[in-house]
């Protein structure tokens, strides 16, 4: 978003709780105080990793789209004066993402909150042990019922895991039943 003057957008300030990945294995995000999701371009992954970490307080100037509770970002300012902006992809050009080796995953507990896109599009969840379930948002809203924050879901898919998180783009997904057996 580097036609948008960050000046003029509201402030929201927290604590970073934890990061997002994409299914690239880059930072597309992260959490304020457990509850309001951020959304970073991938493009700024290099740049926020090196300059915030979980613990860390910051505040974001961003564009809130109607129906979800997070922000854009179109800059990240750290406690130590640290400004992350978003100018675009470098050279103009259009963001290509790492190749990683994704490989078979699975991941289960109960959903935190569930992760928008830039736009407020539904895309996936997030699990209490952290873990980003990613989808493309027709199937998101399709499967709305497994992202809801408190219902308890099974997920299989391919992802990556690296040392700031863990991302699962997920081929198939099932409720948790009480006796611990998932139902389709």
């Amino acid at each position: 978003m580097h036609w948008i003057d960050p000046d003029c957008l509201p402030e929201t300030r927290g604590t970073v709780t934890r990061f997002l990945l994409n299914p690239h294995g880059e930072l597309d995000g992260f959490i304020l105080d457990e509850s309001r999701q951020v959304h970073v371009p991938p493009h700024l992954s290099r740049q926020l990793s090196r300059n915030v970490k979980i613990g860390d307080a910051v505040t974001v100037r961003g564009i809130k789209p109607r129906g979800a509770d997070m922000v854009a970002a179109v800059a990240v300012m750290t406690r130590a004066g640290r400004t992350i902006l978003d100018e675009g992809p470098d050279h103009g050009g259009k963001h290509h993402p790492p190749e990683v080796e994704r490989r078979e995953m699975e991941a289960s507990g109960e959903v935190l909150i569930a992760l928008h896109g830039p736009k407020g599009e539904l895309r996936g969840a997030l699990l209490d042990d952290g873990t980003s379930l990613r989808m493309p948002p027709h199937a998101a809203e399709a499967l709305s019922d497994y992202l809801t924050p408190g219902a308890h879901v099974h997920a299989w898919g391919h992802g990556v895991k690296n040392r700031l998180g863990r991302s699962i783009e997920v081929d198939e997904i099932a409720h948790l039943v009480d006796d611990g057996s998932a139902e389709e």
